[in-house]
């Protein structure tokens, strides 16, 4: 099993082991499945096409790409949590739980921090900016440079490592109910599901099948959750009452899953790339109607992140028990769905994790079209109208699915240079963070700085990743990543006084204005207090600061 430390990128090709020898096969678990099963998802996937359709917008490029940015914090917040939770994070994060123990929460952890950070300050740049696209704000703040290094490396990763890992992840699971089914055949199957409504009503259409979705997702893992402590509960009350390394978040600085130092200097980091740099997820926060909406829809993915633990992470841990001699890691979700589930319900579990799947293909698709048509053709022909943008996105999309799906199947045979590139894309993190970083908060650096900074990280990660061992040692990658991100800060930095200082009106809505904040304060002393952001981002921070404690 691939087992890296850069987890909370969540690329889906991470958890899933590519080496012939452990790949999942039928063999490996002894199931039945029914008819009533089958049925179930069947009338699953027709209604998620038709939902999505019925709630698609395509009139023009705002309505097409960001759904007219008319979204509620409800869908929001159900739609960023449904983004985030693919069939690998399933897989990939009961699996890690079976092996360190619940420790992987760490990077959910961290992220919901993160995420509160992000409403406070991000947020409302992006949204003040009226920006399509992340590289976009790239460009506003600083150059068109910055813009298109950035969006390039998202569109290759989201192609043929997120959009072409999900399909094959789905993949290796149908194979294990239909195991005489072509891999190239349930790829294409499962793009035409997503292509029938992600195509036709765009991001609309995505965000609202996401909400139906994410409920799927969540009761289904409650119940096989129920089940899990049904036939383990005993031994995991004993593991808290030993106390038990595997029921420890906050580890020894040598453990090798996550070392208490990385939680604080590496791991947050990568959770501001993640959560606040990241088309697929961000692009929902894009759409809302406005600051506050979007605000409040991202503090509910944070709630909602935190069942995680009791759904996923809780379950994968019980499962050294009663399934103490798997094979591979990869196959401890499949075997508890579909060895614990009675007939009937396995429909349900099934439809949870296709729920995954087409949220996170869907995603993945509707961000990188939003990406070539508006980072790149918009930028190449200056006269198209809205209407041809959105004929753009569509044919964008189309193109995606086909590639993804064509190249999904071929992944097993290029594990090793797959691994090579998931690990470098994680290197390359700092520096665009911390480009973002000093960019909304140091009025004084500008697009010459940015752009080296960019490439000098870029040269620095490849270096470290192919001397990591000389340099580093056996040190932990989390303990890498804040070496790469103030060393890309310091080139920003200092590069930026080569050219002159960024003009005001360019920093007017991409920068930290304190104004703004304290204004907003006075505003909110006259909010309910059940409608105010900040009461509720507290109040998720206490229920952080408490799962540390419970489990230090």
């Amino acid at each position: 099993m691939i087992y890296k430390c850069d987890t909370l990128l969540k690329n889906n090709l991470q958890y899933l082991s590519f080496d012939k020898n452990t790949k999942i096969t039928r063999n490996m678990i002894e199931f039945s499945i029914g008819k009533v099963d089958l049925l179930v998802v069947a009338v699953y996937l027709i209604f998620i096409i038709l939902w999505g359709l019925k709630h698609g917008k395509s009139k023009d490029s705002q309505s097409y790409f960001l759904a007219g940015r008319s979204t509620g914090w409800k869908v929001i917040g159900f739609s960023m949590f449904a983004a985030n939770i693919s069939t690998t994070t399933l897989i990939g994060q009961s699996g890690d739980a079976y092996h360190t123990g619940i420790a992987v929460f760490n990077y959910n952890l961290v992220g919901i921090v993160i995420m509160v950070l992000f409403a406070f300050f991000l947020l409302p740049l992006y949204i003040r900016s009226k920006i399509y696209t992340i590289p976009e704000f790239l460009e506003r703040r600083f150059d068109k440079r910055s813009r298109y290094y950035f969006s390039a490396i998202c569109i290759f990763g989201n192609v043929f490592l997120d959009a072409a890992g999900a399909l094959y992840a789905a993949a290796l699971i149908i194979k294990i109910i239909f195991p005489n089914v072509d891999i190239q055949l349930i790829t294409f199957s499962f793009g035409i599901v997503v292509a029938c409504y992600v195509i036709p009503g765009g991001l609309s259409s995505v965000i609202n099948a996401e909400l139906i979705q994410s409920i799927v997702l969540i009761i289904g893992s409650a119940i096989l959750s129920y089940f899990c402590f049904e036939k383990g509960n005993s031994y995991f009350y004993n593991l808290l009452a030993s106390e038990d390394i595997l029921v420890k978040l906050i580890r020894p600085i040598d453990d090798t899953a996550t070392p208490w130092l990385g939680l604080i200097v590496g791991m947050p980091i990568l959770s501001i790339y993640y959560w606040g740099n990241n088309q697929t997820l961000v692009q929902r926060v894009l759409s809302a109607k406005s600051i506050d909406e979007g605000r409040r829809g991202v503090i509910l993915s944070g709630f909602l992140m935190l069942s995680t633990l009791f759904i996923i992470i809780f379950p994968g841990l019980i499962a050294r028990y009663i399934f103490p001699e798997l094979e591979a890691a990869d196959t401890v979700y499949p075997t508890m769905l579909l060895k614990l589930m009675p007939m009937g319900l396995i429909g349900i579990l099934l439809a949870a994790l296709i729920s995954a799947l087409l949220s996170a293909l869907s995603a993945v698709v509707n961000s990188t079209s939003t990406l070539i048509t508006m980072d790149f053709y918009a930028q190449w022909n200056k006269k198209a109208d809205s209407k041809k943008l959105v004929n753009v996105g569509k044919i964008t999309a189309v193109i995606i699915l086909i590639i993804a799906s064509i190249w999904a199947p071929h992944i097993g045979q290029f594990g090793s240079l797959l691994k090579y590139y998931q690990e470098m894309l994680s290197y390359l993190c700092p520096p665009i963070v911390a480009t973002f970083v000093i960019g909304v908060f140091n009025k004084r650096v500008n697009g010459k700085g940015a752009f080296f900074g960019l490439i000098g990280g870029l040269l620095l990660a490849i270096f470290t990743f192919l001397f990591k061992k000389e340099i580093f040692g056996d040190i932990h990658f989390l303990l890498i990543v804040p070496v790469l991100f103030f060393s890309s800060i310091s080139i920003i930095y200092l590069i930026s006084f080569t050219a002159p200082a960024p003009q005001k009106k360019q920093l007017e809505t991409t920068t930290f204005n304190r104004l703004f904040l304290e204004t907003e304060l006075q505003a909110l002393k006259h909010v309910q207090w059940y409608k105010n952001y900040q009461i509720w981002s507290f109040i998720l921070l206490v229920f952080c600061a408490l799962l540390w404690i419970l489990f230090y």
